[in-house]
């Protein structure tokens, strides 16, 4: 996602340790860890709110489509004569 490798990952969490302590990072790392989880899950519920609107409108303009393809249908045919096939 955000084209991070293992060492640069390592500097990070050394970098942590300096200016955070020992004492704290644990609990520091635990809070992350908690709002990095209810953002993802924020996320999920945006798209999957998105996914469901976009599909019922994508449903009813396929709906609405095969409605007039029906009714064209039906009168394409009346109009050849073949309504009684």
């Amino acid at each position: 996602m955000f084209d991070i490798g293992f060492s640069e990952i390592i500097v990070i969490a050394v970098v942590a340790l300096i200016v955070i302590g020992p004492e704290r990072l644990p609990k520091v790392a635990r809070t992350l860890g908690h709002m990095f989880g209810r953002l993802q899950r924020y996320v999920n519920d945006v798209k999957a709110d998105i996914s469901a609107v976009a599909g019922a409108e994508c449903r009813a303009r396929y709906r609405a489509v095969d409605a007039q393809r029906g009714t064209r249908g039906r009168e394409r045919r009346a109009f050849r004569g073949d309504a009684a096939q």
